[in-house]
């Protein structure tokens, strides 16, 4: 089964950034799904190099009626029957099909079938809304209500409803979820364990039956509809810095604030979860979703995951120490030879096995065994320049951001750079000559596309990488082709100097 990264490096062309907001609305939507009691699809429109000749004229701001649309993710209600019993990712619908998809990209709001629309036997509803990102449509979803399980109309499900259809249009707008949305969505309280409704005052106008029964175990015996949740909530938990922080949240989301969730005890001994989400459709505000969970039975399993979650980090924190008292060992060692040829391999050694070590350290400080590669080499790269250069007269600098990797590739991509570095501050500048390295970072859905420019002496005659019998280059090689799966050319622009360029494939890692 192809993920969502995949599938949008397959059939679209979408930057980075608009790729990451598609990966934040699908780890939201099963609260939408949940409180619709819908199925929710997610469709992009195919790149104009994937249809067929006659459909390629239109583009995403102007369909021409052909668009070709794939289906690249589903969600399924956990509170109603599913309007899809079978697997539709990978499907794709023309504007004919559904032309509710190009209309809503069109329009840029949200479009309803006038008719239910029957699918397999199956009498549903659809919508289509669009999944705005900046001033630009990047993609549609498409809400799918199974109609052949008549329900009655209850405080509960208008609640629901309403909830759903202010976070939906939120989409359309484009401030749902928002850049700061907290990326534990997915330990995070859902709607069945329990959701309350605030009005813009903050005060409670809906609870469900799980929602008021997490209260009850907390020390609040009576109704909670008409009461203001955040001093109450306050009152009810035992830690005061705890009780603090929760009340905030739930103001900052009246406030339009997006927040993450917190766990906290209560005075009665009750552990739960908070997550607080704002209401603001059409930018008017319009109170906020507050989803609780009592998780006072689950709490032992959830330390002893926590514990093996530690017991990761804890090795790579050690691999990290290990790793350092090398790098020490080599450069006592380097000190102590008169060899400068052997003095140059060892301080070579002593980079390398840093930058293995600054790695180990970024992991072991992560939940998820991916790292920060920006943060990462804002730590490696300055190491390289002192190392490269006996004097500070070649400046680094980078442009566009690396974002978060997995640890797979974080090492051996840390290796890379940080060669391709050392070459250019290195070689590039005989004499102690003036220049600049720079560093320029592109990321997409697909891949990575790295340059490194100098503007130094350049490449000497009749270079040929393949032939290069440099240590340095020789690593870079083998770990872009083996590692990385990517690939790697040098060459010398005609403004002089030498840029390396480098390509990495995401598609298959993230």
């Amino acid at each position: 089964m192809s993920t969502l990264a995949e599938l949008l490096a397959e059939h679209t062309g979408l930057s980075g950034e608009a790729a990451d907001h598609l990966q934040l609305v699908v780890a939201e939507w099963q609260l939408l799904a949940d409180l619709s009691f819908a199925d929710f699809l997610l469709w992009v429109p195919v790149d104009a190099g994937e249809r067929p000749a006659e459909h390629a004229a239109g583009d995403l701001g102007e369909p021409d009626g052909t668009d070709d649309f794939v289906c690249v993710a589903q969600a399924r209600p956990t509170t109603a029957p599913t309007a899809h019993p079978e697997d539709v990712v990978g499907a794709r619908f023309t504007t004919a099909d559904h032309p509710q998809l190009s209309r809503a990209i069109r329009e840029v709001r949200i479009c309803r079938e006038e008719d239910p629309h029957w699918y397999l036997d199956l009498p549903m509803r659809r919508e289509a809304i669009p999944v705005s990102f900046g001033d630009t449509v990047v993609a549609v979803l498409s809400r799918e209500t199974n109609l052949a399980a008549p329900r009655v109309p209850s405080p509960l499900e208008i609640a629901y409803l309403g909830s759903a259809a202010d976070l939906c249009q939120m989409i359309a707008d484009g401030t749902f979820p928002s850049a700061g949305s907290p990326t534990d969505v997915h330990t995070s309280p859902r709607v069945g364990d329990g959701l309350i409704r605030l009005d813009s005052a903050g005060g409670v106008v809906f609870a469900s039956p799980n929602g008021l029964s997490a209260y009850h175990r907390m020390g609040h015996e009576s109704d909670l509809v008409g009461v203001r949740l955040a001093p109450l909530t306050r009152s009810l938990i035992r830690d005061p810095f705890d009780a603090t922080e929760v009340s905030h949240r739930i103001l900052d989301a009246l406030d339009g604030k997006p927040g993450s969730r917190i766990e906290v005890d209560s005075r009665r001994g009750a552990v739960v979860l908070f997550r607080a989400l704002p209401l603001r459709p059409a930018g008017q505000p319009a109170g906020a979703l507050v989803l609780v969970r009592d998780v006072t039975e689950v709490k032992r399993r959830d330390r002893a995951l926590m514990s093996k979650d530690a017991t990761i980090r804890e090795i790579h924190h050690r691999v990290k120490n290990n790793l350092q008292t090398v790098a020490a060992l080599l450069r006592l060692q380097s000190r102590r030879t008169s060899n400068r040829e052997a003095r140059h391999a060892l301080s070579d050694s002593v980079r390398r096995v840093t930058s293995i070590a600054m790695v180990h350290e970024a992991l072991s400080m992560s939940v998820d065994e991916r790292v920060d590669l920006d943060k990462l080499l804002d730590n490696v790269l300055p190491m390289v320049g002192e190392v490269a250069t006996a004097e500070p007269h070649v400046s680094l600098e980078r442009s566009g951001s690396f974002g978060v990797v997995a640890a797979e590739i974080a090492t051996p991509l840390v290796m890379v750079l940080t060669e391709l570095v050392q070459n250019a501050m290195g070689h590039a500048f005989p004499d102690s000559r003036p220049g600049k390295v720079e560093i320029t970072v592109e990321r997409s859905a697909r891949r990575m596309d790295v340059l490194i420019r100098d503007d130094g002496q350049g490449l000497p005659a009749g270079f040929s990488l393949e032939r290069a019998d440099g240590l340095g280059l020789q690593i870079v090689r083998t770990l872009v082709e083996s590692e990385l799966c990517g690939s790697l050319s040098l060459r010398g622009p005609r403004s002089g100097g030498t840029e390396a360029a480098l390509r990495i494939p995401l598609s298959r890692r993230l």
